[in-house]
């Protein structure tokens, strides 16, 4: 086939909107004649890709067949399609004609040439142009931006997902590309609920944390401490009673840290750790230190704290508390240039290894680590969502995963077990730290290195690791120290009036809504970034501008309905900022 004018208009276009895809392509650079050269048509008269082997992708089934379930049917308006492997563009042609503008289509290809074969038969330009329609390589750092830029899409309508069957012929990158998406889309889940139900409380308890968390210290002070260090992460998996004791014995001779939750269980199998570390905002979490037999044990324990756990926790904790400022909350942007803000991720195991990784490790030993759990049991005894048996759940429960462990058992997971699994791989790649896995029969964590319990008492294994790891704990001492308070000056009454006035310019558009659609929009989107402008504010108002951000692109007509949503989210903007004023109003030496 001859090349056509499409091709050229959709890669000038995609090039001065500075489309990675562009980028990408101009790499590759595929040749264009070798690829007009494979598309034909077949005995179905469509237009086919011909294979190496000389067959066709559409020679068993035609398009229409392929295709014909592909549009999405629920919650079109502001919702989304990730298609993931291009064809000749059938597919995503096929989703494109039936959904509306507000609709977004993310769309990923593997091969440079696939993805120009895609170009070359339909006039995309409209398409990309106001944003609906985004073409993206296949990269892992592209795609994850691109999927979190849908998280209006998530929570407020749908996000539908499209592997490209026919594509899926050609080689097996496509079913890995489709696994990236899952994986992401799965993480991305855990990560929006958590926020939609639980930043409020979040940045709630950072609030009231505040003051406590400038008495307690700064970890910044941290940084390339641990290095030289062997750092032991205890989990509180099933295998842990079994593995403790051959690890117990080389406390003096490497770190040992833990979650909070795994204290009590430490403290029955007799082995206290230099550190432990909590994150969870859950009231829950005072049942940790309910099943500490004796409260005692974890008084010469340094605490590192989420500042976003419940302040209730922190009064009970009878050891020294050092704070954790996280991503998400409000450190993210006003504490960046003044403490370590970490992205905590949603396990602790993975926030330890963060942690340690920041300040210098380059040295981990995995244990209980397990990720899963076999039969009735997925915590050891003494945590508290184990039962008081030892055990935890009977079986997997429903929409649960199944997973093989290294000796080709079944095992079961859960979603947020797999993205701390994810999350730990994905830093083993990147940190170029040696992890060693304890393993006892959990989940595979690729990366690293399966030992026995044998391995730990090579003298060569522990040597020269206490001195480090003394150096690295009297720096903590020193952390756990006051430091500067900083202020911010408040901003709660210009707020009240700016969005007072924008209240007021609503109501009167609202009057005659059917003539002022378009003028409505704009200003709800105006009032959407003004929520959004102020860095301090901002963390704790998300669910308001997410909301606000929902109403504006799954709406199609605006009215009194949308008018009363609108004067609830600024109240309760309104409240929230005050609040913010009063807990952090200037009280210190000097200001941010």
């Amino acid at each position: 086939m001859a090349i056509t004018s499409f091709l050229v208009d959709n890669l000038t276009a995609l090039a001065e909107a500075g489309a990675p895809a562009a980028a990408w392509l101009a790499r590759h650079n595929p040749d264009p004649e070798g690829i007009f050269g494979r598309i034909f048509k077949n005995r179905h008269g469509s237009l086919d890709w011909r294979m190496d082997g000389g067959q066709g992708i559409f020679e068993a089934l035609p398009p229409a067949v392929h295709y014909r379930d592909w549009r999405p049917t629920e919650n079109l308006v502001g919702g989304a399609t990730v298609i993931v492997g291009t064809g000749l563009g059938y597919g995503l042609n096929h989703v494109l004609t039936g959904v509306p503008p507000s609709h977004r289509l993310l769309v990923v290809e593997p091969r440079p040439e696939m993805l120009m074969a895609c170009l070359s038969q339909t006039d995309y330009r409209p398409f990309t142009a106001r944003g609906q329609l985004i073409f993206l390589p296949p990269d892992r750092a592209l795609l994850e931006k691109a999927l979190h830029g849908l998280d209006v899409s998530f929570l407020y309508a749908r996000i539908n997902v499209r592997n490209d069957m026919p594509s899926f012929q050609l080689g097996p990158e496509y079913a890995r590309l489709a696994a990236l998406v899952r994986a992401i889309l799965e993480n991305m889940a855990v990560e929006l609920n958590t926020l939609r139900l639980k930043q409020e409380v979040m940045v709630g308890n950072e609030l009231r944390n505040f003051s406590r968390a400038m008495d307690d210290g700064s970890l910044s002070r941290m940084a390339g401490k641990a290095q030289g260090l062997t750092a032991v992460i205890f989990g509180a998996g099933p295998s842990l009673p079994l593995l403790a004791p051959a690890v117990a014995r080389h406390r003096d001779k490497a770190l040992f840290a833990s979650a909070l939750q795994t204290l009590p269980v430490l403290e029955r199998l007799g082995i206290k750790p230099h550190l432990c570390l909590a994150i969870d905002f859950n009231t829950d979490m005072t049942k940790c230190l309910d099943n500490l037999v004796d409260p005692a044990f974890a008084a010469d324990v340094p605490l590192i704290y989420s500042t976003k756990m419940q302040p209730e926790v922190l009064d009970r904790y009878p050891g020294p508390r050092i704070p954790l400022w996280t991503e998400g909350g409000m450190g993210t942007y006003v504490l960046k240039d003044l403490e370590l803000v970490l992205d905590a991720g949603g396990n602790v195991g993975v926030t330890l290894e963060r942690f340690l990784t920041w300040a210098g490790a380059r040295r981990f030993v995995l244990v209980g680590q397990d990720l899963s759990w076999r039969g009735g049991s997925t915590h050891a005894p003494g945590h508290h969502s184990a039962s008081p048996e030892g055990g935890g759940k009977a079986a997997a429960p429903r929409g649960d995963a199944k997973l093989k462990n290294l000796d080709g058992e079944d095992i079961f997971t859960h979603l947020g077990f797999l993205a701390a699994k994810r999350d730990m791989e994905k830093d083993i790649a990147a940190s170029g730290a040696l992890f060693h896995n304890l393993y006892g029969g959990g989940a595979v964590i690729e990366g690293a290195v399966v030992i026995g319990p044998e391995a730990l008492d090579d003298p060569a294994f522990f040597e020269g690791q206490a001195t480090a790891r003394d150096a690295f704990l009297d720096a903590l001492g020193r952390a756990a120290t006051p430091r500067a308070r900083p202020v911010f000056s408040q901003k709660a009454g210009q707020w009240a009036s700016s969005l007072k006035n924008a209240a007021r310019r609503l109501e009167k558009l609202m009057r005659k809504a059917d003539k002022h659609q378009a003028e409505i929009r704009e200003l709800l989107g105006q009032i959407q970034l003004f929520l959004r402008h102020d860095p301090l504010y901002l963390p704790y108002l998300y669910n308001d501008i997410m909301e606000l951000a929902g109403l504006i692109q799954t709406r199609t007509r605006f009215g009194v309905k949308e008018l009363t949503q609108f004067q609830a989210i600024r109240k309760r903007v309104q409240d929230k900022t005050r609040e913010i004023d009063a807990l952090l109003g200037p009280s210190g030496s000097w200001a941010a």
